[in-house]
């Protein structure tokens, strides 16, 4: 089973809304090669693995997939901050909801001149399950042949190509809270590169003469080399809250990315503390009169009685 502990992975840095950028994120999200899709991948490979001896094989892929459910959590809310408000915008809450604000710009005019109109329109300001053209994403591109060695030279294909689409994506936006998510996944696909040559190499495969990972110099992006000194280019997380993982059985030693580092892991990240975002009003979300507000309120009261639950709180 999985649990969910609510904290980010990654710290999202705030700045302007950038409805643009929010949806050039997009493709990273509901596209061919984004977190969708490595999440769906990872995981029903490992749903579907076959062979007791090889354990620690499904193990690195169960922890790399639950990894991924991060990703989109990640991704998904870098979206929605990116879409949230509109630029510049000096209208306020407590007006009607028609009032122009400075300048006679209206609450959501963003939406008819940049990015994607269903942002506003279906999303009330958050991600959609779709790449940058607005197409939804689909389980056709999972992939899982049920051969191990073809499985990871193809979940190794996936992540070199996901990390050079996020170097392109990084090179597109100079806003602070896009480049802040698509840095921490551009290390974090290096890691899951990593842990997928690991792998073949256990097998025998010598990957590096049939698929070189791709030269992005990455680490000229300043807030990639800040994580890279952090050596989380060669951390895999297990996400084993009862420790019975025995991916550290592949993910150990030098690392394949021939940086010096040598690979380890560790149950999970410690993470940033996770909020939520303010109401939008001019979106009629979430749309609370006193009377709902009222039980949201008595639904507080009650969770905070309830018990710990059989795994405690965590952090």
């Amino acid at each position: 089973m999985f649990l969910h502990v609510q904290r980010l992975l990654n710290e999202i840095v705030p700045d302007e809304p950038d409805p643009a950028a929010a949806n050039a994120l997009q493709e990273g999200l509901g596209g061919q090669f984004g977190e969708m899709r490595t999440m769906m991948q990872y995981l029903f490979q490992s749903f579907n693995f076959r062979g007791p001896d090889g354990k620690p094989f499904r193990d690195l892929l169960y922890g790399v997939g639950t990894e991924e459910i991060g990703h989109v959590e990640l991704i998904a809310t870098t979206i929605a901050r990116l879409t949230d408000g509109s630029p510049r915008y000096q209208g306020s809450a407590t007006d009607d909801m028609d009032t122009p604000g400075a300048g006679g710009a209206t609450p959501l005019s963003a939406a008819l001149t940049e990015g994607n109109i269903h942002h506003y329109l279906v999303g009330a300001q958050g991600a959609l399950p779709v790449d940058a053209q607005g197409d939804p994403w689909t389980g056709k591109y999972v992939y899982d042949s049920g051969n191990l060695p073809l499985n990871l030279l193809y979940n190794l294909m996936l992540e070199s190509t996901g990390r050079l689409q996020k170097c392109r994506l990084y090179e597109m936006t100079a806003n602070k809270t896009a480049r802040s998510t698509i840095a921490y996944l551009i290390v974090r696909d290096q890691a899951h590169e990593n842990a997928y040559a690991k792998a073949l190499e256990a097998l025998g495969v010598n990957w590096n003469t049939l698929l070189p990972i791709p030269k992005t110099n990455a680490e000229k992006f300043p807030e990639v080399a800040t994580l890279l000194e952090q050596g989380l280019q060669s951390k895999q997380y297990t996400f084993s809250l009862d420790q019975l993982s025995e991916a550290g059985k592949l993910y150990r030693g030098p690392s394949p990315s021939n940086d010096g580092t040598t690979l380890s892991t560790a149950q999970a990240p410690d993470g940033v503390p996770m909020d939520i975002a303010v109401e939008r009003p001019e979106e009629f979300g979430p749309g609370l009169d006193p009377e709902l507000l009222a039980m949201v309120q008595a639904v507080a009261e009650m969770e905070a009685d309830e018990p710990a639950g059989q795994w405690g709180r965590v952090g």
